[in-house]
């Protein structure tokens, strides 16, 4: 369903002890040049002043809604949030980030233009005082998937759209539960959920968030947002989606991000492990052999998932597996 001028926007901003950057969160929502939202600030047993200064602003403006809970963790209140929402749309908002001015109206654009749009989410800048090199690749790799396409072929390297930058149609969010709580990455999760739907996926084009990162972070910290985990949520739906389903299953791989999947597959779910260093064709490394990349079964006959770190690797295996007629998402996947 496209978004129409006059459909509602719920804004869904849980907060937890944030009463130093709550008010700096929520001025950037009332600073949005589209002014046709409502704002739920959803406290989640806030003991420093958080509520107070949530009311406190709330107090001049009708459009936004302060509810008080006992603190229950993100996922529930994400879940009675959603639930209080009168909005057909659902954007998200963190208690310490900032949205641009054209954050709704750009993203309001994008549901106008994809009819069959489920989520979509925009560009990012990530501040704060420990955003070093790994945060800045990881923000560099975000911006770059933009098109369903981009963020289809990236889905299974990591959460391809940031979630205080959701924007979710209310039809999409429903019919596929809306946010589940388990231990992994509720973001993450629903992507996957609203994707394998078959509802469209897109990021707006330019960076309209303020994304602070701080070691404070709940994703910084809690095994929820592990690597484990996420690997373990990835694995899922290789099975769910059915990706490679009836193929035999190999890996692209053997270094460090490679042997962190290998140590964990079930026994007797990968056929072999390809790698280019010759010194390791022939060996065995937690239970596959490991081949030549030339080895591998020809398109159609196998599935291959690409697990490399090294910087540049994606490009020049792409370019393999493309002058060999192996077709991305099809024959292979790159994880990570």
């Amino acid at each position: 369903m496209a978004l129409s001028e006059s459909a509602l926007i719920s804004i869904i901003l849980p907060v937890y002890n944030g009463v130093a950057t709550i008010g700096r969160a929520m001025a950037s929502i009332q600073a949005q040049d589209d002014s046709h939202w409502e704002l739920i600030v959803f406290d989640d047993g806030s003991t420093d002043g958080s509520v107070a200064e949530a009311r406190r602003i709330a107090k001049s403006d009708m459009r936004i809604r302060v509810v008080e809970r006992p603190h229950r963790g993100l996922v529930p209140a994400l879940q009675e949030a959603c639930a209080l929402a009168q909005g057909d749309y659902l954007a998200r908002m963190d208690g310490d980030d900032v949205s641009l001015p054209q954050r709704l109206s750009e993203q309001r654009d994008w549901f106008a233009l994809h009819t069959k749009g489920g989520l979509c989410g925009t560009q990012v800048r990530m501040v704060g005082e420990t955003v070093y090199d790994g945060r800045r690749r990881y923000e560099h790799w975000l911006n770059a998937n933009t098109t369903h396409d981009a963020i289809e072929r990236e889905l299974f390297i990591e959460c391809p759209i940031a979630h205080p930058a959701f924007m979710m149609s209310r039809a999409a969010y429903d019919s596929v539960g809306g946010y589940r709580g388990f231990d992994g990455p509720e973001d993450y999760d629903l992507v996957f959920r609203i994707w394998h739907a078959g509802y469209t996926l897109g990021n707006v084009g330019r960076p309209l968030l303020a994304w602070h990162d701080s070691p404070g972070r709940l994703s910084m910290n809690s095994p929820r947002y592990g690597e484990a985990a996420f690997r373990n949520l990835k694995r899922h739906w290789f099975k769910a989606a059915g990706v490679g389903e009836g193929l035999p299953l190999f890996q692209w791989g053997a270094g460090e991000v490679g042997k962190r999947w290998l140590r964990e597959w079930p026994p007797g779910t990968i056929e072999a492990v390809v790698d280019i260093r010759p010194g390791k064709i022939g060996q065995c490394i937690h239970g596959a052999t490991v081949i030549r990349p030339e080895d591998l079964p020809p398109p159609g006959e196998c599935y291959f998932l690409i697990a490399v770190g090294t910087p540049g690797a994606r490009t020049i295996i792409r370019d393999w597996c493309r002058d060999k007629g192996y077709r991305e998402c099809d024959d292979y996947r790159f994880i990570a």
